[in-house]
């Protein structure tokens, strides 16, 4: 069983394989945070911009809406990233295996 760690560890598409699901889980962790601190920053210098009403004889502010979307949003990073892994990066990680029991 080493011997197999060893040659997926040592063949030059594993260390491309990491290098590129870490490029993607980088990318998709700094989209998701810009999305939590930029509703937060909202919250902290733009309060009379959230605090607005929607339309005329509601009594629900912008701010409700964009904070579900903000939760939405991130649930459809998370469910684009485990569906990315699940095929995409899960082929790949099996077709490394094969290849280094050869």
């Amino acid at each position: 069983m080493q011997d197999v760690l060893d040659r997926i560890t040592a063949n030059p598409k594993f260390l491309e394989f990491v290098a590129m699901r870490s490029k993607y889980s980088i990318i998709m962790a700094i989209v998701s945070a810009a999305a939590y601190y930029g509703f937060i920053l909202l919250v902290a210098f733009d309060k009379e911009f959230l605090a607005t009403k929607i339309g005329a004889g509601y009594t629900m502010s912008i701010g409700v809406p964009i904070g579900v979307g903000v939760i939405a949003f991130t649930i459809l990073l998370t469910w684009i990233y485990v569906r990315r892994a699940n095929g995409e990066f899960d082929a790949i990680n099996e077709a490394l295996i094969k290849e280094a029991r050869k």
